[in-house]
């Protein structure tokens, strides 16, 4: 394949030699943005492709899916979701998000509305200052409640497959939900979703024509050096068949996920940060039919009334997480790192998901414990079935926050960064303050970078037309046993 699109210009002629370690979003998304510019990028990635990791399934553009976190988290989700919109946006599924409180939920639905109104307030700024930022509808229909009564209005309505208005989304809530088991009035808000593995399609087939990136699959690092008098750094990486290769690079990149304790503990930079196992299932509901929107019930997390979050793709699939013991999260799943080692250890068990596969009876029970939990709202959600493998993996989480879900860098000596983000839609923040601090260092000339230091050139990855990223993602979901419908665009 040629290597380099006819219309793209390398901006930076800058000699440094770039190593990114980890293809997950926030390594590939660093990796694009530096190749874009012309930046000499090396991307590491143990496995055989990238973005494969813990699931994502829509972004944060506010953050409402977490009552918990501080007002100032949620306006820099809001932002950086919009700056992810812009730069993939082949990689969203357009379509709100219904928020409800179930009546035996502590919270109202009025006590959302003070950070609504911020978080409307703060869209409404960024659109006025750039047009190009309206990519979450018009600011004044971020949100909107809806009445008992206006949802009931729908309830003899024909379910689109397409929306028209703002009320078609509800249709199909208004028909199968319980209404009697919630507080009025539910919200919609402009909470888009996130295709992983359209995520993953756009990085590969931009990777595959930028000449500036040298993308290294099937490699694990297992040492790396730092020379003390010009502060380069050679890494030891292997492959399948096992042989060891020794590259050096002026700058080394950390995007390793719940595994960057590892590269932190080679290196000798301690750090404190936590990681969880999460799972999140996939069931088959082919009895639904036309329009549906996400459906969040809000719930006390780690309890048996935790939220419930169905998550609507192609075909009558959906993916599903509950914020229990039973099904998303899981026992002893969050650990600290230590003293003694910058890498939390989680237990075995996890570790052999992960790297191996899980037992076919841990799939069906936890898929079946999250169709009974949805169901408790959407009875008849009991006819869907297990349709997949789990979407699982462990977040890391920096610092000793547990709440914590707007992250993105931090830096040790002399040319080391981490990715540390929480939500994918951070990596973009990771990679420019990277970009900042090459500039801080030398490697970069600031006159050179110029503008594109905050502003987001990625001419390639925006020429992947919807019809190849889909086509792509539909064989990314095949490789990793998963439903083709999963890849498809809404």
């Amino acid at each position: 394949m040629n290597k380099m699109s006819p219309t793209h210009q390398p901006l930076l002629s800058s000699a440094a030699k770039i190593a990114i370690i980890g293809g997950g979003v926030a390594g590939s998304t660093i990796a694009l943005r530096f190749a874009e510019l012309g930046l000499d990028t090396t991307l590491i990635e143990k496995g055989p492709s990238l973005v494969n990791g813990p699931p994502i399934c829509h972004l944060h553009a506010g953050g409402n899916l977490y009552r918990e976190i501080c007002d100032e988290q949620c306006l820099t989700l809001l932002k950086q979701s919009i700056d992810t919109v812009k730069v993939y946006p082949h990689s969203i599924n357009i379509r709100p998000t219904v928020i409800a409180l179930p009546k035996t939920d502590k919270g109202q639905p009025e006590d959302l509305l003070p950070r609504l109104e911020k978080l409307r307030a703060r869209y409404s700024e960024l659109v006025t200052q750039d047009i190009r930022n309206k990519v979450l509808g018009e600011p004044a229909d971020y949100f909107r409640f809806y009445s008992r009564e206006e949802i009931d209005a729908l309830v003899n309505k024909s379910i689109p497959n397409k929306a028209k208005q703002a009320s078609d989304w509800l249709i199909s809530f208004s028909q199968h939900v319980d209404l009697d088991n919630l507080k009025f009035p539910v919200l919609l808000v402009q909470e888009y979703g996130w295709s992983a593995f359209r995520m993953a399609a756009i990085t590969s087939l931009a990777i595959d024509r930028l000449a500036s990136c040298h993308l290294q699959t099937n490699s694990q690092v297992v040492a790396i050096t730092q020379k003390e008098n010009d502060s380069t750094w050679q890494v030891t990486t292997k492959n399948e068949t096992g042989s060891s290769n020794h590259q050096h690079f002026d700058y080394v990149i950390n995007a390793c996920g719940f595994k960057s304790g590892e590269i932190d503990d080679m290196v000798s930079a301690k750090r404190q940060r936590m990681v969880e196992f999460k799972a999140a299932y996939v069931a088959h509901w082919p009895q639904c039919q036309g329009l549906w929107p996400e459906i969040v019930f809000y719930g006390e997390r780690g309890t048996p009334q935790g939220m419930a979050q169905l998550t609507p793709y192609p075909d009558g699939y959906f993916q599903l997480h509950g914020m229990t013991q039973d099904i998303t999260l899981f026992d002893q799943g969050l650990v600290a790192s230590s003293l003694k080692s910058a890498q939390p250890q989680l237990a075995a068990r996890f570790i052999d998901k992960i790297d191996k596969q899980w037992p076919e009876q841990l799939v069906n029970n936890r898929t079946l414990g999250s169709i009974e939990h949805i169901a408790q709202f959407i009875p008849a959600f009991t006819q869907a079935e297990v349709a997949a493998k789990p979407l699982f993996g462990a977040q890391q989480i920096p610092g000793e926050d547990a709440d914590l879900r707007a992250a993105d860098v931090s830096f040790h000596g002399r040319h080391y960064a981490r990715a540390e983000i929480v939500k994918g839609s951070s990596a973009l923040a990771a990679a420019d303050a990277i970009l900042a601090n090459l500039v801080d260092c030398g490697l970069i000339a600031a006159e050179e970078v110029g503008d594109y230091l905050t502003q987001h050139y990625f001419p390639v990855s925006q020429q992947c037309s919807d019809t190849e990223v889909t086509e792509r993602a539909m064989v990314l979901a095949k490789q990793r046993d998963y439903p083709i419908a999963l890849a498809k665009n809404l």
